[in-house]
């Protein structure tokens, strides 16, 4: 249950039933409009080409965010999830001098341990403790890929 009422897993499933209805009810035009000639097949080709960006990013974060399951499945079995102990503020987050000193640690352990997707993800939450998402993300993709190639 608490899987349906995670944000991120039902803007997903929100954006791939748009598409899926999208394809569905665009199919018959664009069949039209593909058997047509000069700019009308030009049409047809965009009404197929332009929503595959949109596949092509639910596909991937899908695709993440299922590895990131497993891999705090595993982590929270070995009781090894990362909890960031510090100083923080009223709604919970970290403090800036907190947050550096939870991804100074974390950035060890991948320098001794580069090849360990636990090492990776541990950095991941670092990187969101400190608010950079767009390493936190890259960080996360890296343990994915280490820990599919493990599994």
């Amino acid at each position: 249950m608490k899987t349906l009422r995670n944000p991120a897993f039902l803007t997903v499933t929100t954006t791939l039933v748009v598409l899926l209805l999208y394809y569905s009810l665009v199919a018959d035009q664009t069949y039209s409009l593909l058997r047509g000639d000069g700019a009308s097949r030009l049409l047809g080709v965009g009404a197929v080409v332009l929503p595959l960006p949109g596949v092509l990013w639910v596909i991937r974060n899908w695709r993440l965010g299922s590895a990131v399951q497993c891999m705090t499945r595993v982590l929270d079995r070995e009781g090894r999830l990362p909890i960031h102990d510090g100083e923080t503020f009223p709604d919970g987050r970290l403090t800036h001098d907190a947050a550096e000193a939870v991804f100074e640690v974390a950035k060890r352990s991948v320098e001794d341990r580069p090849d360990d997707w636990r090492a990776w993800f541990h950095v991941a939450y670092a990187y969101a403790a400190t608010a950079d998402r767009s390493m936190a993300r890259k960080a996360l993709r890296h343990a994915a890929r280490l820990f599919r190639t493990e599994n």
